[in-house]
């Protein structure tokens, strides 16, 4: 090996050096074999070298024949990789400004192998920001594609409220291609005019505050069937005395899931559903489906870098599985979808009941059945997830903080007292009840990143370089547990987010110090809807039961899965009612119901 050292030293490295304009060419060994050459710049490349039989020959054989080619095709192969790299990154040499920090990338595949290597994706992203120090993280997947992740509200408000206008497309990506019909939606669109169409029908005509008040009916309607599902739990449990085991997890994500189908098709329920108020299998099937589309929607596929991937493999299977599970959504909603037009087309109905009659008689521009079947999935997906995640999580670290269980119980019956049932109305005045929603947001978000925002033109922030193209991530995560942002992040305190007498507590933040409801032109339009559901679900659950841990527990394990960061185990709890019997729906057990 040293024969090796010497070789490359007195004949190569000159002819190295000239071909790289005489730039510090290093070369270093690491045993027997395995060579790493690099011009001094972060580029190296690992080789693959033999020694000789006789300890004189092999790869840098002096006598010629095929050792030097084998040389010579060495050094071509560095060449031409130390050419191209320079070469992908020369448009980015003439800005002033560099590239926010982040790992070095390979020529074609960027950092790709990284993120192979290194799986779920989002903690090894949030691993380098810590590693780098930074609160703005560049990383190049494929050979072009700039992923810009921001955990700072300063920087977070710069891309989406300053420069707004330059970061509203969306990338190309299988798995939002396929959730939205071929982009006929209204969020996984890329900028254009489709984009503000649906946009538009949805901010004006679904989410207005005329339509908002004539759903009212549908939604005290599931608030009423929460308590009847939470009691019949309860009444089937002959084991304990005075309460029964709740899985909240089911509970919070089919009262969500029931709202919307009731709102988007006037009926709760796609089957007959239990007796016991549980969801039939058909909604069982819908919202785990629902569940897999957000999982794999902008989920660091391996074919949304590399498209000519596309159509030829399934890299690392997330398109087999979204599309089955888009598939069991679209099995239950379109035949719905086509019996209303029908039903509209034959003069059947004349009336708009809910969001479907909405969709199907709105005029100019009047929208195609495929584009309102994509739709009604989208706001599916949009609608059940964030407020099911966070009731999830506040009801375990209450049962864990009884003093901040108490006071959501005292200001419940301080606002509205025992002989009525929390309303809507009542909302604006819970403000300890929402703060503590809002620190479940803050800190225990659904997902670790917003939607990708893709910049238009080149631009920059914080004086780095954001080519076009760039994909811009927010990190709730990140923005949620910034220490510079919060004192004690990983305490759960919802005191921080009081704003002192007669003001009232928003579950959005304009400052971005968390995201509940991504926020700019690609905002959430739904932030009343969305406030409404999480907040009525919870106070009816708190209102109307104590809840425990089970009673082998002392307290409630809140740990997060590995994958993702929601509750690694089904929050599964004691509930106990504590109104009067005659509050209660009718048909329950008396004698586990106060008097």
């Amino acid at each position: 090996m040293d024969h090796i050292c010497r070789h490359l030293q007195k004949k190569r490295w000159t002819k190295l050096s000239a071909v790289c304009n005489k730039k510090s060419v290093l070369v270093m060994g690491g045993g027997t074999g395995r060579w790493c050459v690099g011009d001094g710049g972060g580029q190296w490349v690992e080789v693959v070298v033999e020694d000789g039989a006789g300890g004189g020959g092999g790869v840098v054989d002096d006598d010629g024949g095929g050792g030097q080619w084998v040389v010579a095709a060495l050094v071509l192969i560095i060449i031409i990789f130390i050419f191209v790299n320079r070469f992908l990154n020369k448009k980015y040499s003439t800005n002033p400004h560099s590239l926010p920090p982040g790992p070095t990338p390979l020529p074609f595949i960027g950092c790709t192998i990284q993120m192979l290597l290194n799986k779920p994706t989002f903690r090894w992203i949030h691993k380098l920001m810590n590693e780098f120090d930074t609160p703005i993280l560049r990383i190049q997947l494929g050979s072009s594609t700039n992923i810009i992740v921001v955990s700072s509200p300063d920087l977070a408000c710069e891309f989406l409220k300053k420069q707004d206008e330059i970061f509203l497309s969306r990338p190309d990506f299988l798995s939002a291609n396929l959730t939205s019909g071929g982009y006929l939606t209204a969020i996984f669109s890329p900028f254009g005019e489709q984009w503000r169409k649906m946009r538009r029908i949805i901010t004006r005509e679904l989410l207005s505050q005329s339509i908002h008040k004539s759903l009212q009916p549908k939604r005290d309607e599931e608030a009423d069937h929460l308590l009847r599902y939470i009691c019949n739990q309860i009444d089937k449990q002959d084991a304990i005395v005075d309460g029964g085991l709740v899985n909240v997890r089911v509970l919070s994500q089919h009262f969500c899931g029931n709202i919307m189908r009731n709102i988007v098709f006037g009926k709760r329920l796609f089957g007959r559903g239990m007796e016991d108020g549980r969801p039939g299998e058909e909604e069982t099937e819908y919202v785990a489906a629902i569940f897999t589309i957000l999982k794999y929607v902008y989920a660091f596929c391996i074919t949304d870098y590399f498209p000519w991937l596309r159509e030829k493999s399934d890299f690392d299977g997330h398109e087999k599985k979204i599309r089955i599970a888009i598939e069991s959504v679209r099995k239950y909603q379109d035949p719905l979808v086509d019996e209303r037009i029908r039903m509209w087309n034959d003069g059947a109905r004349n009336e708009c009941c809910d969001w479907l009659d909405v969709l199907i008689k709105h005029q100019n521009p009047k929208l195609m059945p495929e584009e309102i079947k994509a739709q009604l999935i989208e706001l599916m997906i949009a609608a059940i997830d964030n407020p099911s995640n966070a009731v999830e999580w506040t009801i375990g670290e209450m049962i864990n903080e009884p003093m901040i269980l108490k006071r959501a119980v005292e200001e419940l019956d301080h606002v509205v007292g025992r002989q009525r049932l929390v309303e809507e109305q009542d909302i604006p005045k819970l403000n300890y009840l929402k703060a503590c929603i809002k620190e479940a947001f803050r800190l225990h978000p659904i997902s670790p990143f917003i939607p990708p925002h893709v910049s238009t033109k080149d631009t920059t922030v914080a004086g780095y370089f954001i080519p076009k193209g760039s994909h811009v991530i927010l990190s709730r995560y990140g923005l949620g547990r910034n220490p510079n942002v919060w004192a004690n992040p990983l305490r759960f305190d919802p005191d921080r987010h009081l704003c002192g007498e007669g003001k009232q507590v928003l579950l959005s933040d304009n400052s971005m110090r968390l995201i509940s409801f991504s926020t700019g032109k690609r905002g959430c339009p739904g932030i009343v809807l969305g406030t409404t559901i999480t907040t009525m679900m919870l106070a009816r659950m708190v209102q109307g039961f104590t809840w425990e841990a089970p009673c082998n527990e002392r307290f409630i394990e809140l740990v997060e899965n590995q994958d993702d960061i929601c509750l690694a185990k089904p929050l599964v709890a004691i509930a106990k009612p504590r109104l009067p019997r005659n509050m209660y729906p009718l048909q329950v057990d008396e004698k586990k119901y106060g008097v």
